[in-house]
């Protein structure tokens, strides 16, 4: 798989090089976008926050083994923080 460059973004489309397609905002990043994205095969996933950084709203990611993100979720719980989780625990 190779990865396309993005041409040109701008406020509710995307240009990619090689694609005669225009990218449109509508309906914005949904959780099957994601999922296309990752059967693709990629090896990094990059996120953008919108071009106001509108997408950023307070929240922090964190990025562990599992066992770590868990021992890490436990920690803020305890800390009385308002925290959610998403675990593989396979693999």
């Amino acid at each position: 798989m190779s990865s396309p460059e993005i041409a040109s973004p701008s406020w509710r489309h995307m240009k990619v090089k090689g694609c005669s397609s225009s990218y449109k905002h509508h309906p914005g990043v949904q959780p099957a976008d994601l999922e296309e994205v990752l059967q693709k095969g990629v090896e990094t996933l990059v996120i953008g926050q919108g071009m106001s950084e509108a997408l950023q709203r307070g929240v922090e990611l964190r990025v562990l083994q599992t066992v770590k993100a868990i021992t890490e979720y436990n920690n803020l719980v305890g800390q009385g923080a308002k925290v959610g989780g998403v675990f593989h625990s396979t693999c």
